[in-house]
């Protein structure tokens, strides 16, 4: 999903921020050039992965970490932060100038002498602001402006002498941005503001100052390594606003510091986010391989969830031969999960024979029959069927009998219906009533086995669109070994709609469910006709829409009588 951001700030340099804040509902998303320094950087794990699975991780580090409010973008104004001078006026213009002198600061010394050369003029927001811009400057690309040592050190020394000042919001997000700026790829750990180091060391202390008395907890058993980490993955604000440079961190973690429970809290932040991470999803691959005995299917289907439904094949070359020896070894004893995983291979055309012919077994049809999941059962083993029918010739076991068959997706997927109010389906509708005329297309016709169809043309041999209601809209199921062919024989012309959502949050990878459904249209004879979100963003109006969709279905050879309206 893609959740709606407030309106953007203005920039305050031509400088690219290193990292930004989007509103209320963001704790610290990258930007791109900070991927790619991760990716290129170190292999072990960043500081704040470190904290987390350290035991000596204290309660306030872990709530500096992953629990504080989100920051205001480029909201730090005296009324956001409680900082007025006495009878509540806001404050005059120098402090607000002083502020955007910090926000178009061009270097670390630079800031450090507007801070230090104004004292009568700094107020407590404008610590954030400077520490904010100094992660900025810090990771500007190409080429960052050089630091010295001394410099970060006297701006640390500068944020302890005032913090106790500060009202607990802006301790909280001084804390917040020192703790970033001890990441990589900033990498200052080893030059001004490590994790342990004095600054955020004090600023920890203020917070605990702050924060009000606690009665004492009922003893536990102390959290070390992995388990800290699942607690601090499990907490429903890390799950509302997840730091997404600690989930890409977590690949470079061994395995003996993760638990199969972060492991499965970390598969389904990545389906559920639509996130194609290529080295997080690899180490999933690779817990799942060294853990293989441990494992039972109903923790391994919750791993190998974002594989199928990010369409993302691992290069773990036991991958396969893994998954086959579990399915082997646990087939029988959850019905459910071994469907699931096999629905997940599907989606990547990584069917294994030996599987498929349990599943297929009488035995295993009549012990599903009386469960309470047996409708999801048999709707999934209709689409494994279908896939057998379609992707694999060279299956000689059994199939499932006919009269257990059900229609694979009789409706609309729910996320369609979700979101109906942000697709282009109406309007691609009102186009083609337009262009073609009611009576020449079907809108959401389910087609046997049962895959919904966004819009679909009956059209002729010499292209002429023809009215549906004469035409049968449906081709044979399963296909025909010869082709069908009658005196004038009609051709099936589906327009796919592809949302957004429709694919990985890259938007260039089709989610593993939507390439399904169009390669096995494609293979039963439909003509697939695409239409992309980003060209159907592009046209401003009904008028280009139709122009749009004229040159689409042209291209096809299609062809038409006056337009209608």
């Amino acid at each position: 999903m893609a959740k709606l951001s407030p309106r953007a700030p203005r920039a305050p340099s031509k400088v690219g921020p290193a990292f930004s804040f989007h509103g209320r509902g963001d704790l610290g998303r990258e930007t791109k050039p900070l991927v790619q320094g991760h990716a290129a950087g170190s292999p072990s794990p960043n500081s704040m992965l470190r904290v987390l699975l350290s035991a000596q991780a204290s309660s306030a580090r872990l709530s500096g970490l992953l629990l504080l409010p989100p920051v205001q973008p480029y909201c730090l104004g005296p009324n956001k932060w409680g900082d007025r001078p006495p009878g509540g006026a806001p404050h005059a213009g120098p402090v607000q100038g002083l502020q955007r002198l910090l926000e178009q600061a061009r270097s670390p010394g630079e800031l450090l002498r507007w801070l230090g050369q104004n004292p009568t003029k700094v107020r407590a927001h404008h610590y954030p602001v400077a520490l904010r811009r100094l992660g900025q400057l810090l990771g500007s690309q190409p080429r960052p402006p050089p630091v010295e040592q001394a410099t970060l050190q006297d701006l640390s020394q500068l944020i302890i002498r005032n913090c106790p000042s500060f009202d607990i919001h802006t301790i909280h997000v001084c804390l917040h941005l020192a703790v970033l700026l001890g990441l990589p790829p900033l990498t200052l750990s080893s030059s001004g503001f490590p994790s342990d180091g004095p600054l955020v060391c004090a600023l920890e202390q203020e917070q605990r100052f702050r924060l009000p008395p606690k009665p004492p907890p009922p003893l536990q058993p102390v959290l070390r390594g992995g388990l800290r980490l699942e607690a601090a993955l499990s907490c429903p604000r890390f799950q509302r606003h997840p730091q997404h440079h600690l989930i890409r961190s977590l690949a470079e973690a061994r395995p003996e510091e993760l638990t199969p429970h972060v492991m499965v809290l970390l598969a389904q932040h990545l389906a559920r986010h639509r996130l194609r991470e290529p080295q997080l999803l690899e180490a999933i691959a690779h817990f799942l391989v060294a853990q293989e005995a441990q494992l039972n299917s109903k923790v391994v289907q919750k791993l190998v969830l974002p594989f199928g439904r990010l369409n993302y094949l691992p290069l773990e070359e036991q991958f396969m031969p893994c998954l086959e020896r579990i399915l082997a070894r646990e087939a029988g004893v959850a019905p459910l999960a071994t469907v699931n995983i096999l629905m997940s291979l599907c989606q990547l055309r990584c069917l294994p024979f030996r599987a498929l012919h349990f599943v297929f077994s009488p035995g295993f049809i009549s012990h599903i029959s009386g469960t309470p999941h047996a409708l999801i059962v048999r709707r999934y083993l209709s689409l494994l069927d279908t896939a057998v029918e379609l992707e694999l010739p060279g299956y000689r076991g059994p199939r499932l009998p006919r009269r257990q068959q059900v229609p694979i997706f009789p409706q609309p997927l729910i996320t369609d219906r979700a979101r109906c109010k942000y697709s282009h389906k109406d309007i691609v509708a009102e186009g083609l009533r337009q262009l073609l005329g009611e009576e020449k297309y079907r809108q959401d016709l389910t087609v046997p086995p049962g895959y919904c169809t966004d819009f679909l043309l009956c059209v002729s041999s010499s292209g002429a669109v023809l009215p549906v209601r004469t035409q049968d809209p449906f081709l044979p199921y399963p296909p025909r070994s010869c082709p069908y062919t009658t005196r004038d024989p009609a051709q099936r012309v589906v327009l796919m709609l592809r949302e957004r959502w429709h694919f990985c949050r890259d938007g260039r990878v089709l989610l593993g469910s939507r390439a399904l459904r169009e390669r096995h249209l494609g293979l039963m004879g439909y003509q697939l006709l695409p239409l992309p979100f980003e060209e159907l963003e592009s046209q401003r109006g009904l008028p280009q829409l139709k122009s749009y969709l004229r040159q689409k279905l042209q291209a096809l050879g299609l062809r038409w009588g006056p337009e209608g309206g």
